[in-house]
Order: C-alpha cells, then structure tokens, then sequence
C-alpha cells in the first residue's frame, strides 16, 4: 500500500520532461544535476531518451554539428572544461564523439519510468564523458545495472526483445513531432527550453504551480 501511494503522489507532482542522449556532452551536464535540483523543488524528473542522430540526418547533417564546424567544436569542448569545473562535475574530452550508445539508450527507453533511471543515466553519462569509456557493448551495459542492484540480463532482454524494445524509436519520432532539435531539451506543460544554460528556467517555470498554490494557501 505504502508503495502506491508512493506512486500515485510522485505522479501528482509537476513534471519537467527532460529529452537527452547519453551521445551528447551538454546533455551530460544536465543529467548530473537535474534531479537533486528538481527533488529540491517539489519536482518530478520524466526522463525521455532519444536520439540526436534521426534528427541530425533530417537537416541534412551526418554527424554532430560539434564535428562538422571546427571552430564550433574547438569552442565547445573548451566550454565543457569551465562548465565542469563551475558544476564541479568531472570531465574527460571523449575520444571518439558523437559516441555510440544505442543499446544503453534502448535500455533507458524501455524502463525509463523506473525509480533507478536517474542512476542509471548518470553513470552511462559517467562512463562516457568522465572515463572516456565505450559505453555501448552490453557488457558496459550490464554491468552499469548490476552495480545498481539489478537483474541486467532480464532488464536488456526486455529493452531488445520485449514488447518495449520499439520504445526508443517511438520516442525519437515523438521528439521530431514536437519539434525537438538538440539536446538537452526540457518541456514543461508545452514550453520547450533548450540547452544546459536554460535548465534553471526550464525548473522555475515547473515550479510556477507549487508557488501559486502555495501563496494561496498563505493567502487563506
């Protein structure tokens, strides 16, 4: 009982969608730091994992506009030094990016309504932007849920072959749907905020509610 109630009153919170791909060094940032921050709010994380490179490929892109303009990805891996250091995150330059992540990002996809999945995400995100790791070989996968405590075989055989192993394609053609065109992407009752830097907006705005309902409760 206790853990329905749990349920039902998580549900009832204000919910921030948080739209990232374990591939992508900004959405990093925010993976790190969007729960505690939200929890600190009254707020409700929903993770939606999709992928960038469907998206890319619809503007004509094959890769990362990070790779494809030099002086853009010169700039920006200079940034992820300062804004690590600011978020006191740690940070190595990946040496093979955009990096594969498919089938971890299938696994979040498939369970992404699951209480570990904030866990989850911040360790592949670990592994990829602090340890340089290759996250996509189901071994890096496994091991990642098993540290947490989880049935990783079981959990990765639902994410390929079970009835949600469509869900990360689904959910990229929702991203498209929406309008959806980088990483990280926050939507909030239908207001898209986009990047690490719009994090905190994309927060307060969630937030609105539980300010009004508040004052007027203080009103009362």
């Amino acid at each position: 009982m206790t853990q329905d109630r749990d349920k039902d009153m998580a549900g009832a919170l204000p919910e921030i969608g948080f739209w990232f791909d374990f591939a992508s060094n900004y959405s990093y940032l925010s993976a790190m730091r969007i729960e505690p921050a939200a929890e600190r709010l009254g707020l409700r994380v929903a993770w939606r994992p999709f992928l960038l490179g469907p998206i890319f490929n619809s503007f004509g892109w094959d890769s990362s506009p990070f790779v494809l303009q030099k002086e853009k990805g010169a700039y920006v891996w200079r940034d992820m030094e300062r804004q690590c250091r600011k978020y006191g995150l740690p940070w190595k330059k990946p040496s093979v990016f955009p990096r594969s992540a498919v089938l971890p990002m299938r696994v979040a996809a498939a369970h992404a309504g699951q209480p570990w999945i904030g866990a989850y995400c911040r360790e592949m995100m670990r592994l990829n932007f602090a340890l340089d790791r290759d996250i996509d070989p189901q071994d890096t996968v496994a091991g990642v849920l098993r540290e947490l405590g989880l049935p990783a075989a079981e959990l990765i055989d639902e994410a390929v072959r079970g009835a949600a192993r469509t869900r990360l394609r689904e959910q990229t053609a929702e991203a498209q749907r929406l309008g959806l065109f980088g990483a990280p992407s926050f939507l909030v009752r239908g207001e898209l905020f986009w990047g690490n830097d719009r994090l905190d907006d994309a927060l307060a705005f969630a937030a609105e509610p539980l300010r009004h309902s508040a004052a007027e409760t203080g009103a009362e």
